[in-house]
């Protein structure tokens, strides 16, 4: 049951199309919203109920892309087709939302965050189905998952030091000029990253490509027990991080008054994130992927509420906290990741078919729902404390007070749920090993069936 390991050529040109997906990820969730409410003036109920509305539309357009994709056979593959064809959408859609024309509204913001997810998922679908494909073993793809993540989270990094240099050196910064720096890197990145990966990784060509109809597919996924508890865990996981991600920089502001220093937090975060990547793979092949997860969770949990000890000018204090979280975080980023493709295997043993790409369909619109629930909750919970988030606004203690709870506890709830459906999942490295054995006895011409 050996497999050849990739060559590192390989890891590292799938990982560069990591970088735009990473890199959007954070300014979507935190300054995005902050900067079309403080500074654009649309209200924090509008921004939340706008990323709302916008899942309806990825409510069709996620599974549709998902079955397409299966379905796609091209001399070029059926993955990368579909990556190439998202860049004018990702690149179109980024200009807009991150340099806005005058009088942009909330319409203006729904339209163009629709086209964004379209282009969002006609990149994230193939290219996360394709790692699920390039190796069946259960500790390689926790090196896949790692390698994508670190390369990434170098790109979010990275593209975190440029405001940071610029605020301390030149007093060029803030949550504009920070969005605007932010926004030419995508548009950099986007075009030359995933034409690099398109060009440069060999696609599975042995796949079997779905002919079962869309809904009778979705049933069968909906079988897939292990498949059913690491979607509720991931987004759960996903919520509490993007409702913690949307709050920060009000948190950073309205708590420590410190106006222009969210992009460091970010960077300490992240940076963090790119030092614990190689730790927690490292870790994982030693006690199991699942559980690696949970006590990367429970780091976050009993770190994140001394944050309700700060207050004004402690923004500096916040950073110890901040680097402990964030090497804990890294877990979130590679473990689920790395287990979406053992749970693919067990439909491949069920349905006959090579399907990834269905099921990064519904992991992508799982993922996105959490990006919206997670900021409508934050910030409805912000609007519902009365917190104002004008520019030099002053807030009583207790619309204060409120904030510090909410950054402080509401990431951790989300947490423990988690760790709660997360604990006792089913597919070890064994359980693994004894469905690939199944698939290969079906390719030598052995008629098997899954245990459910």
């Amino acid at each position: 049951m050996s497999e050849k390991r990739l060559p590192k050529k390989t890891l590292f040109f799938y990982g560069l199309s990591e970088m735009p997906i990473t890199v959007a990820n954070v300014p979507l969730a935190a300054y995005i919203p902050n900067y079309y409410g403080a500074d654009l003036g649309i209200s924090l109920a509008v921004i939340g109920a706008v990323w709302m509305i916008a899942r309806v539309f990825d409510a069709i357009t996620d599974p549709l892309i998902g079955y397409l994709g299966d379905r796609t056979d091209t001399r070029w593959g059926r993955r990368r087709v579909w990556m190439v064809a998202a860049i004018p959408f990702l690149m179109m859609a980024v200009y807009k939302i991150f340099f806005p024309q005058l009088g942009a509204d909330g319409g203006y913001l729904l339209f163009w965050l629709v086209v964004f997810w379209l282009g969002w998922t006609m990149l994230f679908i193939p290219y996360y189905a394709w790692a699920a494909e390039l190796s069946p073993e259960y500790n390689e793809r926790t090196t896949i998952a790692a390698w994508r993540m670190f390369i990434g989270m170098i790109a979010n990094v990275a593209t975190k030091v440029l405001p940071v240099l610029a605020l301390l050196l030149f007093a060029y910064g803030g949550t504009r000029e920070v969005v605007e720096m932010i926004g030419w890197s995508l548009l950099v990145l986007i075009p030359i990253t995933v034409t690099l990966t398109v060009l440069n990784v060999p696609e599975k060509k042995d796949y079997s490509s779905t002919r079962i109809p869309i809904v009778k597919g979705l049933k069968i996924m909906w079988s897939n027990g292990p498949f059913k508890r690491l979607v509720f865990a991931f987004f759960f996981n996903s919520l509490g991080t993007a409702l913690s991600t949307a709050v920060v920089l009000f948190y950073i502001r309205g708590v420590t008054g410190e106006e222009e220093a969210g992009i460091i937090f970010l960077l300490c975060y992240y940076t963090a994130n790119l030092c614990g990547i190689p730790f927690w793979a490292w870790f994982s092949k030693k006690i199991g992927k699942h559980i690696a997860w949970m006590i990367g969770l429970s780091f976050y949990i009993v770190m994140s509420p001394l944050y309700m000890f700060l207050g004004q000018g402690d923004f500096y204090w916040m950073l110890p906290i901040t680097s402990t979280t964030g090497f804990a975080g890294a877990s979130f980023y590679v473990m689920p990741n790395s287990m979406k493709a053992d749970v693919i295997d067990l439909d491949t043993l069920n349905s006959g078919e090579d399907r990834a790409a269905l099921f990064f369909a519904v992991w992508s619109f799982v993922s996105k729902i959490a990006l919206s629930i997670g900021p409508f909750l934050g910030l409805s919970l912000l609007a519902f404390t009365g917190f104002d988030s004008t520019p030099g606004a002053i807030n009583s203690p207790n619309q204060i007070l409120g904030l510090k709870i909410i950054f402080s506890f509401a990431c951790p709830v989300f947490f423990i749920i988690t760790n709660l459906i997360a604990f006792g999942y089913p597919i070890t490295e064994k359980r693994q090993l004894e469905i690939r054995k199944q698939l290969e006895d079906r390719k030598a011409g052995k008629e098997t069936r899954a245990e459910v």
